[in-house]
């Protein structure tokens, strides 16, 4: 069950009429090594992160078929596109991402994992030269997107994403969402503050006050992937909101119990807001397929 703090958050962004601002990060592209060091650490199976990117994997897994390439937008160090590649090895992977420091520690990761099926692009996901028309089977961005300066970044991000994606291919785009109350913001961010490093809480919290709103994902998904996939947010906070589409693979039985053993080695704490994140997504209608 949610707990107490969680409610009264999820009740005061219901009847708030307060309308928080959006705040562009401090740091557009991420390359300060100490700040890199800190989100890294945060993605990995005891970081604080590790719920919402199993969480993520299994909704990405559900789009993807074997013999895919798939196309991560600010991939990041890689800690979610590893985990997703290392469950998809038939399929081929390419993280791309702005920053040379995300992608030397990007780079490390996969050694580090031992992976083959993933190559790195250095690039803006607002224009991805390297990437030709409809070259991808799949689209994939995780957490990466608030990053962007502004709307019409978003927007031409959006577009290269439709650009390179095939007909009848895989999606997966999702993000934070913009928070009515500046409070609800603080919660967030700071609800794991004793057990991360404080560049992360400060980097979170930056994070949440750049993300964009839930209306600004909705003309967006209109004008570029109406009849390609679905939004999705948070049941009546948006908290995130995800860009999904329709299945594209059967329920692997290896692959789901490959999923539950990462989520059985989590925390009982981290499992706890695995389950919340499901259960507020789920009522917002985004599930896996059969």
């Amino acid at each position: 069950m949610p707990t107490a703090a969680l409610v009264r958050t999820f009740v005061r962004e219901l009847i708030t009429r307060e309308s928080s601002e959006r705040v562009t990060e401090p740091d557009l592209v991420m390359d300060d090594p100490d700040k890199v060091a800190a989100y890294t650490a945060a993605g990995m199976v005891d970081g604080v992160m590790a719920p919402v990117y199993l969480f993520h994997c299994e909704q990405i897994c559900d789009v993807i078929r074997p013999g895919d390439t798939v196309v991560d937008l600010g991939c990041g160090p890689a800690t979610q596109l590893a985990m997703v590649a290392e469950l998809n090895p038939e399929s081929r992977f390419i993280g791309v991402d702005l920053s040379a420091e995300m992608l030397d520690k990007a780079r490390r990761h996969i050694e580090t994992k031992g992976l083959t099926n993933v190559t790195f692009v250095v690039s803006d996901i607002t224009a991805i030269d390297q990437l030709a028309d409809a070259s991808a089977d799949v689209v994939m961005s995780t957490v990466a997107l608030h990053h962007l300066p502004t709307l019409g970044h978003l927007d031409s991000a959006f577009s290269e994403a439709a650009r390179i994606l095939k007909p009848g291919g895989g999606l997966y785009l999702v993000d934070f969402g913009h928070l009515k109350s500046e409070k609800s913001i603080e919660y967030f961010a700071y609800q794991y503050e004793a057990q991360q490093p404080e560049l992360f809480t400060l980097d979170y919290l930056y994070s949440l006050k750049a993300a964009f709103g839930l209306d600004d994902f909705k003309r967006l998904h209109a004008r570029h992937f109406g009849g390609r996939a679905r939004i999705h947010s948070t049941f009546m906070m948006p908290f995130m909101v995800a860009i999904k589409s329709a299945p594209r693979r059967d329920r692997d039985p290896a692959l789901k119990a490959r999923l539950a053993t990462a989520f059985d080695r989590m925390p009982k704490t981290f499992r706890k807001d695995f389950k919340d994140l499901k259960i507020f997504f789920g009522l917002g209608g985004l599930s896996l397929g059969a």
